[in-house]
């Protein structure tokens, strides 16, 4: 991603540009849970299964490491949304 623009888009759920992504690695984030902690990269309604892989890509890159060494991010269960009223229900 060498002479790539800054404000590219990695995660397009969250709108995390590249420079938000290298400047949380360069905070000290090493794995794709520490970038997701710091800009909110994989948050978003695809739960990183369309970023993570690129975000892992570009740790591995900054910190001169083999990408199948970085640390993926932890899979969650699906959420699905609830409205209030149907949840005021739910307690009733």
């Amino acid at each position: 991603m060498a002479g790539r623009r800054k404000d590219m888009l990695i995660c397009r759920c969250e709108e995390v540009t590249l420079a938000e992504v290298e400047r949380a690695i360069a905070a000290g984030a090493f794995d794709v849970s520490g970038v997701k902690r710091r800009t909110r990269a994989g948050m978003g309604l695809c739960q990183g299964k369309t970023c993570g892989t690129l975000v892992a890509r570009i740790i591995a890159r900054k910190r001169k490491m083999d990408v199948a060494s970085v640390t993926p991010g932890r899979a969650r269960p699906p959420v699905r949304a609830m409205t209030l009223s149907a949840l005021a229900m739910r307690r009733a």
